[in-house]
Order: structure tokens, then C-alpha cells, then sequence
């Protein structure tokens, strides 16, 4: 398991923060020579250690019942501390009730080992986080050089800027989806949608064609986010642990940040005002429970509202690793009952008028991609 540790120039760092010598000395042992450790009792002088410093650790191996400060409030001092932010925090306690571990996580910590603990559990979990950790940091560099990028051209000459993201965002998708053609399928469910939503009474004076163009173009921003998420979440088969999922859902706030970074440059343009409110928000749901905000109702941009139905319309109907696709009726189904409660009622019943079209775009597009 160490093999890739021993390979790097450089010995991954570990910071060991725990109140009991015994504990330090143990874990010592069990990470050897292919670590460069550091150890502190103290939570105060774990804090001052981290900041006093530019070589940071790799991984942070925690205590969560200190004398003074706590492995809790270390977490949450470290999560709030911007150069700190991203280090992955791995609690090792002996506490083992719900509660304890529901609180560590939400103060922010990466992993959480019960003791006693396995060696072999202990080295791979430590040897995966690091990897993570840099591998998140490469996509990040990946990202700010794509930024970079986008603010040499203007982007209201958008067909280069429009390039661009577009290849950001197929690379996004190209990680979890088999068919290759979601972007495309969710674009043309937009349109369609916002098509027969300007047919309507209650729409057919707010909704104009330019408005329709818009919504179209900025939907293939919508999980551009998951760049940033690892591959061991986001290509999970199995169901995601709570911490997994609250890292899920992390990028729908990476990338309507990302993108309020590259409208910083442009302010007033709309394509990056709209592609930042389908990030953010494509994840709310109609009757609050969503994310990342827990807006409900006309509280969620239309623009959220109606990305949310075409993606998921298209993720039932597609197979992914943790699932196998679902036929047009089940679909339907599935969409129906959620109408009113994580959807739109009123685009649901829209949707589901009109459904046969989006099953006839759904084959063609996907075979034109084949």
C-alpha cells in the first residue's frame, strides 16, 4: 500500500494531533519511514504550527476529545482558515455514537477512523486522502488556468469563449456518463420546454426567444462544478456515505463560484449570470429540501427550475455506473410523483403534455452521438 509513497521525491507530510503520547506513538508506527510526521499535544500549538508555515502537511490524523481545544473546533478553525481550507482532516476517536460523527462531519472533516483501528485501514485511508487531496489540488490549477484562459477573449465574441467552456464542460460529463451526448440532450430539453412554457398564459409574457437562447447556451454549465469532485465519489457505484454526499453536492457552489470569478471580468453579461444561477441551483427543490440554498418555489430562478426537470429527465432515462437507465413510462412515472415536491408542478405538467417530444429527442439525439 505504501509503494506510491516511496516513489515520490518528496515524503508525504503528516500532522498527528493528539493529547495522548501513546496514540502519537502508535500511529507513528504504523506510518514508518514513508512519512514525514509531525506531532503536537496541543490543539493551540497544532493551529500555530499551520500557520507558521508554508509546508503544509498532506493530511491531518485528529483527536476529537483534547484538553483545551478541541478536535472539533481545531476542524472548524482550520476549515474557515483559507490557506488551510482544502487539507484533508482524518478524525481518529474512539467515539463511536451517531451523534459524534454527524458533528464531525458538519464542522468539516474529511474521514472518520473509529478506534480501535486497523494498521492496513489506517495506511490506505491516509495514502487515499493524500491522493485526493492532490489530485483536487491539479484540477484546481487545471481550472485556473482554463480562467485564465477565458478572460484573454471577450466574451461576448462567445464563439471561442463558447468553445471553451464547452470543452470544459464535456470533460466534466465525459467522467460519468456513457453516452457522451447529456449535455446536448439537456440543451435541447431546455429549449423544448421553454418552447411550450412561452405557449402558456403564465409565461408566454415573461419568456422570449433570446431568454430561450440563453438558458440553452449556459445549461451545459450546470454540473460543470463536478470537475472538482474525486473520482471515488463521484464514480461510486454503490450509495454514497453521508460525507460523500455532502461532497457531492459541493458542486454546485464550485462552480457558480468558479463562474462569479470569470463575471468579474464581464460584469452585466447575461450568458455568465445565467450559467451561475443554473449552477447554483439546479440541485433546489420546490418544496425547500434542496441545495445548496434551500430555496423553494418562485424563490429558485426559472432558469434552475427548468435545467433541473431536462436533467433529470435525461439522468433516469441514461445509465450511469450506479444505476441502469429507466424506460420513457417509468420515467414519466418517477417525474410525476416528484412534481410539487422537488419539481415545479406547473413545468411538470408542461412536461409531461408534451412528453412524447422529449422521448422522440432523447433517441435521436443519442443516436446521432453513437
Amino acid at each position: 500500500m505504501l509503494t506510491k509513497a516511496k516513489e515520490k521525491t518528496r515524503l508525504p507530510k503528516v500532522l498527528i494531533i493528539d493529547d495522548d503520547p501513546n496514540m502519537i506513538a502508535i500511529l507513528g508506527s504504523i506510518l514508518g519511514n514513508e512519512f514525514k510526521r509531525q506531532v503536537t499535544t496541543s490543539g493551540k500549538k497544532a493551529l500555530k504550527i499551520l500557520e507558521n508555515t508554508d509546508d503544509l502537511p498532506d493530511v491531518i490524523l485528529l483527536d476529537l476529545i483534547m484538553k483545551g481545544i478541541d478536535g472539533y473546533e481545531i476542524c472548524s478553525i482550520i476549515r474557515s482558515n483559507k490557506k488551510l481550507k482544502d487539507i484533508p482532516i482524518i478524525v481518529i476517536s474512539g467515539l463511536t455514537d451517531g451523534n459524534s460523527i454527524k458533528r464531525a462531519i458538519d464542522v468539516g472533516c474529511t474521514d472518520y477512523i473509529r478506534k480501535p483501528f486497523e494498521k492496513k485501514e489506517v495506511q490506505a485511508r491516509v495514502l487515499k486522502h493524500i491522493e485526493d487531496y492532490h489530485n483536487k489540488k491539479g484540477l484546481e490549477r487545471s481550472n485556473l488556468e482554463l480562467s485564465k484562459r477565458l478572460k484573454i477573449q471577450s466574451i461576448e465574441n462567445s464563439d471561442f469563449q463558447m468553445a471553451t467552456i464547452f470543452a470544459l464542460a464535456k470533460l466534466t460529463e465525459s467522467r460519468d456518463d456513457d453516452t457522451g451526448a447529456h449535455l446536448e440532450r439537456v440543451k435541447g430539453f431546455c429549449k423544448l420546454i421553454l418552447e411550450k412554457l412561452m405557449l402558456t398564459e403564465e409565461y408566454k409574457n415573461i419568456i422570449n426567444k433570446d431568454y430561450i437562447d440563453l438558458v440553452e447556451k449556459a445549461s451545459i454549465l450546470h454540473d460543470i462544478g463536478k470537475v472538482a469532485i474525486e473520482d471515488r465519489v463521484l464514480l461510486k457505484p454503490g450509495k454514497l456515505t453521508e460525507l460523500e454526499f455532502q461532497r457531492m453536492k459541493m458542486h454546485t457552489t464550485i462552480g457558480s463560484d468558479t463562474l462569479k470569478e470569470v463575471s468579474k471580468e464581464y460584469p452585466g453579461n447575461k450568458f455568465i449570470e445565467i450559467g451561475i444561477e443554473i449552477a447554483r441551483h439546479h440541485h433546489e427543490s420546490w418544496d425547500g429540501r434542496g441545495y445548496p440554498d434551500k430555496l423553494s418555489g418562485g424563490q429558485i430562478p426559472l432558469s434552475a427550475r427548468v435545467v433541473a426537470i431536462a436533467d433529470m429527465y435525461d439522468a433516469l432515462r441514461s445509465k450511469r455506473i450506479y444505476k441502469d437507465a429507466y424506460s420513457h413510462e417509468k420515467t414519466l412515472e418517477i417525474i410525476k410523483e416528484v412534481g410539487g415536491k422537488d419539481l415545479d408542478p406547473f413545468i411538470v405538467e408542461v412536461f409531461l403534455k408534451y412528453n412524447e417530444e422529449f422521448d422522440k429527442m432523447y433517441t435521436s439525439i443519442t443516436e446521432d452521438n453513437i
